[in-house]
């Protein structure tokens, strides 16, 4: 065990010395990590554009795009605060794999019916919802997994750079998705991320990790949940900051259901204007995400995290008056950016804060934040675009989010006092 821990804590990265910057880096096994995921984050995010534009060619309905995001999310509501529970008993890795394995499966058989001409909306739902369930499990895990891969003292540094990873597949992935998708069809995206599955996979194969610790169990499950769910609910802070994702993820993030049918409709673009939507969107959230890691162990984390609630509502309310493509795009960068630092400030504070024992239980809780809120914020939106518009849909969920943001800086001064 002593070897394995030198590894982890020691091993030098290839290339010399590596900046603050990319300091997670340093750690062997987060290296794969970091290869092994860009890869298969690159493969989702080309799978998630080509499939909600499908869905839009399919039906014209912005109503199906809300059923897809609500199929994919509802799972996390069912099986989520369990597989918090799980995390923290069985070894992550092995957990990991097996979910990772199940959405690579999934994948596949959605380019197959899409290859053969077969695929149909209710198809597409139905396999939504398999991946929900495999992310209910994989959600957990991946973020308590952070810890058993870097020291305590690089953990901020290494959750920006999973951030910085997630968007820098988020700029190419759906860029790259609509080129692909309006040259040759959304089948070779399908196939294209079932096949990024395998660097994961083969990147948790290979990683040295210490032996997780066998506990003695003495409690059920059930009473492990009530656990990590007591803690939560008397923890002000913790309980605050899972608050502001869940009201963001219910309403502030109602416009990425919307993309496809707001290239259409809203902006008269088709499945590249989606494409670039995307990418700018993620491109701001990279910039945010690297300015992140490049602050380091920095302080004044809370201070930071008020920023982010306030830039991301009020720049989505400028996006919702756009219709000119190139100021949407360079909108988005700017609301990518607010939605990197809002977060990612988040998800650091509760990592930060969190004991160790319940670590996997109180990520699952924050997790079901973002993959229970977002498709019920889905569901709302498909419904009142389909009313109204996507334009009043997005102000509403924007003004949503900014009033509350304002009631925290004004009821809960704590929060940006966090460092």
């Amino acid at each position: 065990m002593a070897d394995v821990t030198a590894q982890r804590r020691t091993m030098p990265a290839s290339g010399g010395r590596v900046t603050q910057t990319f300091a997670a880096l340093k750690f062997y096994n987060y290296r794969l990590w970091f290869i092994g995921q860009l890869v298969s984050l690159f493969g989702s995010w080309m799978q998630t554009t080509a499939q909600g534009f499908l869905v839009f060619q399919l039906t014209n309905s912005p109503v199906y795009l809300g059923l897809v995001g609500f199929a994919a999310g509802v799972p996390s509501w069912i099986f989520m605060l369990y597989g918090g529970v799980i995390a923290d008993r069985l070894p992550r890795r092995t957990l990991l794999i097996i979910t990772q394995s199940a959405m690579m499966l999934m994948a596949f058989i959605l380019a197959a019916l899409t290859f053969t001409g077969l695929v149909q909306p209710w198809q597409i739902i139905v396999l939504a919802f398999g991946v929900g369930v495999a992310n209910a499990f994989d959600a957990p895990a991946r973020q308590a997994f952070v810890l058993e891969m870097v020291d305590r003292e690089h953990l901020s540094n290494a959750i920006a750079l999973n951030s910085m990873m997630f968007q820098m597949a988020t700029v190419t992935g759906p860029a790259v998705a609509g080129l692909i998708y309006a040259f040759v069809g959304p089948a070779w995206c399908f196939l294209i991320n079932g096949i990024s599955y395998i660097a994961v996979i083969v990147a948790l194969l290979l990683m040295k990790l210490e032996p997780m610790a066998v506990k003695v169990r003495v409690k059920s499950s059930v009473e492990d949940l009530k656990e990590g769910l007591q803690y939560v609910a008397t923890h002000k802070i913790i309980r605050t900051l899972i608050l502001i994702a869940t009201v963001v993820s219910l309403f502030g993030l109602a416009f990425v259901t919307l993309m496809p049918a707001w290239a259409v409709d809203v902006l008269g673009g088709d499945a590249a204007t989606n494409g670039l939507m995307q990418s700018a969107r993620g491109l701001g959230a990279l910039i945010g995400a690297l300015m992140i890691a490049s602050l380091g162990n920095f302080r004044h984390k809370g201070k930071l995290l008020t920023v982010g609630t306030l830039v991301f509502p009020l720049l989505l309310l400028l996006f919702a008056f756009v219709q000119w493509v190139p100021l949407s795009l360079l909108v988005l960068v700017g609301v990518g950016w607010g939605f990197m630092v809002l977060f990612n400030m988040l998800n650091t504070l509760v990592q930060n804060i969190v004991t160790d024992e319940l670590r996997g239980r109180v990520m699952s809780i924050y997790t079901l934040t973002f993959f229970g809120g977002m498709p019920i914020g889905a569901l709302w939106a498909g419904a009142a675009a389909e009313k109204f518009n996507e334009p009043i849909t997005v102000i509403f969920g924007a003004m949503i989010s900014l009033a509350f943001a304002l009631f925290v800086i004004w009821k809960i001064p704590q929060v940006r006092k966090l460092e």
